[in-house]
């Protein structure tokens, strides 16, 4: 077996790449560990590769020019916003994702966030520790058996939420103008219109890719739609909700809160605009990890970069 490719991980937050190592060891002697974060450090440092590994490295159009050699980048992770994926397939690179290493732990974390926010807890917590012991405090708080979801993305993740929030009693619907087989859907599940959903519903979960159609795909204009009572759940990517708009709907009290995972902009930063807000919840972009989703991520990542080393077909391939 030839084990001479040039395999690369361009950038990872990981304490360790042991089983990247262990899974890519017949394929390439040595995986070097590098920090590429701007496109002139992986044009610098990976000219060579025929095999990429990357968590938040640029792979634009510019970059690819100069990959003379790579057959495959292989991100970690589910979303793929940071490769140019139709200069890829031009350039004859594989791109490819991890599409299902955290799709519990995701729907889990969304769920999770959309109970704290619906039963009031992190309210109720903060206040208990001030002293005011006082349910009347947390009102209103509904039954979730009479409360409707609205699920944006049917993927693996949104369906597992849509299975989630089923299972507690509540009216389930869902938009995703991508989906493909719709004998998939769960009679559970009403398929409707984006407007539809946000006016209907009284949480809204989003669970979509980022890409030029879903940015801002929740701007003011849209949220404006979403009752006054209604709750906005994010564990996708920043982007698609309009945070600026979104600030604004809290101030106003146009929407009774909101928890997001993810921020247009990571880490958040201490004095973001939405963290006065007592009714507004924030995790640091952590609702994909769980001890074993996060060694699930890198030997599939790793697995599928061997795949296409040995001549094999790639199982995620996203271009």
């Amino acid at each position: 077996m030839k084990n001479d490719h040039v395999v690369l991980v361009a950038d990872c937050d990981h304490p360790d790449i042991d089983i990247e190592k262990r899974v890519l060891a017949d394929v390439c002697r040595e995986l070097p560990w590098l920090n590429c974060r701007s496109e002139d450090e992986v044009i610098a440092q990976c000219a060579e590769a025929e095999g990429l590994i990357i968590m938040y490295a640029p792979l634009t159009r510019r970059v690819m020019q100069h990959l003379k050699r790579c057959k495959i980048i292989a991100r970690y992770g589910v979303g793929v916003d940071t490769i140019d994926l139709k200069a890829a397939a031009e350039f004859g690179i594989i791109a490819s994702n991890v599409p299902d290493y955290g799709t519990q732990e995701v729907s889990d974390h969304a769920l999770a966030m959309m109970l704290c926010l619906t039963r009031k807890i992190a309210m109720a917590s903060s206040l208990v520790k001030r002293g005011q012991w006082d349910f009347r405090l947390m009102q209103p708080v509904f039954r979730h058996q009479v409360q409707t979801i609205g699920v944006i993305g049917m993927g693996r993740i949104g369906s597992a939420m849509a299975q989630k929030t089923h299972a507690l009693g509540m009216r389930v619907l869902a938009f995703d103008p991508y989906l493909k087989n719709l004998d998939r859907i769960p009679d559970y599940v009403t398929l409707v219109s984006l407007e539809e959903l946000l006016r209907e519903s009284d949480v809204v979960s989003v669970h979509c890719p980022l890409n030029e159609e879903t940015r801002d795909l929740l701007d003011e204009a849209r949220l404006g739609l979403m009752k006054p009572t209604a709750y906005l759940v994010n564990t996708a990517r920043g982007n698609i909700v309009n945070e600026v708009a979104l600030e604004k709907m809290l101030a106003e009290k146009r929407l009774a809160g909101a928890a997001l995972d993810v921020l247009a902009s990571e880490p958040g930063r201490v004095d973001h605009p939405l963290f006065k807000h007592d009714n507004f919840l924030c995790t640091p972009h952590m609702a994909w990890h769980s001890s074993e989703s996060a060694q699930e991520l890198k030997r599939k990542a790793a697995e599928e970069v061997r795949r296409v080393m040995r001549g094999e077909a790639p199982l995620y391939k996203v271009n």
